[in-house]
């Protein structure tokens, strides 16, 4: 007997220097836990290379944007990221991804879901992870997306158009301030680090206090098994005084380890994300790192190199180049506000078509939902 596979319409993009699935949301099932059994099985896994999916094999290019229209009335659509673990078998919706938002934008004016503008399109998205809003600028010439143009970002071959992403009320996204542990300053076991969200939950250490440079690969750094070991421990520890509670299948936060810059920029980063070393950076976290070395008495203060003024361009170096973040901040004395973030991504539309799942995976969708249903009222 023919089994039939059930096709979902889907568009993959690259955003940043991510790749994944973007869905509206009315494509797929609003039960979270049947969500993510259809989302397991459009991305494909457990396995190294997500071979019976359409997923990259890596944390970077296993990950989903679902978009709908926003009822919010200063937003356009409402945008929900989740990170599939390519080896696991999970879906994570604890974080933010900066990189596919920058894809948001195309993908909702392709879509339909909103109508562009002659020339450029802003973009108001309600970061459904954590509450906050970012405007995206997209080049819509004539009234389309506009993907062609000569702005490059460190980590994607060639240039794109560029599209601006400002970010708005960013600190504390999910860890409730800025500083959640209530200092600038934490030892854990026995190094020094600072613990910050403004954007991404992250915890900065001095590459030097880990007995590294912080200028290695990526690929150097994955193959230091010592290294990532005593990463987890420091990561458990402060998740739990980041208020993010037991962080063990968590994606948060992210572990960065800090040098002097060397090429230019204000820092140089080298972030795992948190099990694997990011070839370049988040851009949240990216701005999480910048926005630590403004802070006086923070592990980055005394080997960032700040630039003047209340606008701040700042270079975070990592191992593929760098990522620039502007940050408008207010200062009072010792006492700094970042106001707004913002950086230049760049998106491209890959495909767009139905993905297809097996038929019995979607068919359980129903039967996942009325159990769920049933256990909520129990």
């Amino acid at each position: 007997m023919l089994t039939i596979q059930t096709a979902i319409p889907c568009t993959q993009m690259r955003g940043g220097t991510s790749k994944g699935s973007y869905f509206l949301a009315d494509d797929l099932p609003p039960d979270p836990a049947a969500r993510d059994k259809i989302l397991l099985a459009v991305m494909g896994g457990p396995d190294d290379l997500q071979i019976d999916g359409v997923g990259g094999g890596h944390p970077l290019s296993s990950k989903v944007a679902i978009v709908s229209k926003s009822a919010l009335p200063d937003t356009h659509v409402d945008y929900l990221f989740l990170q599939v673990s390519p080896t696991g078998r999970t879906v994570s919706t604890t974080q933010n991804c900066g990189n596919m938002l920058a894809g948001v934008g195309p993908f909702a004016i392709e879509r339909g879901l909103l109508k562009a503008a002659d020339g450029q399109t802003a973009v108001r998205v309600h970061m459904v992870n954590s509450g906050n809003v970012c405007e995206l600028t997209v080049r819509t010439p004539g009234g389309q997306v506009e993907y062609e143009g000569d702005a490059s970002i460190d980590g994607v071959p060639g240039s794109a158009a560029p599209i601006i992403c400002d970010y708005f009320d960013l600190a504390g996204s999910m860890c409730g301030d800025m500083f959640p542990t209530g200092n600038v300053i934490d030892v854990i076991d026995g190094i020094e680090t600072t613990c910050i969200d403004n954007g991404m939950p992250v915890v900065t250490i001095l590459a030097a206090d880990l007995d590294v440079s912080g200028y290695e690969s990526a690929e150097e750094l994955d193959v230091n098994q010592t290294l990532k070991e005593r990463l987890e421990s420091i990561r458990q520890e402060a998740g739990s005084a980041m208020n993010l509670g037991d962080v063990r299948d968590k994606t948060v936060p992210k572990m960065v380890l800090l040098a002097p810059p060397r090429d230019g920029g204000a820092i140089s980063a080298r972030t795992f994300i948190p099990h694997v070393c990011h070839k370049t950076i988040g851009v949240l976290g990216a701005v999480s790192v910048a926005t630590s070395c403004i802070i006086p008495g923070s592990v980055a203060a005394d080997i960032a190199v700040v630039p003047d003024g209340d606008e701040k361009m700042m270079a975070v170096e990592h191992a593929a180049g760098s990522l620039q973040a502007r940050l408008v901040t207010e200062s009072s004395g010792f006492d700094v506000e970042v106001l707004r973030a913002g950086v230049i991504r760049t998106a491209r539309m890959l495909f767009a078509g139905h993905v297809y799942v097996p038929k019995s995976v979607w068919d359980n969708r129903q039967e996942t939902s009325e159990s769920n249903a049933i256990a909520a009222n129990a």
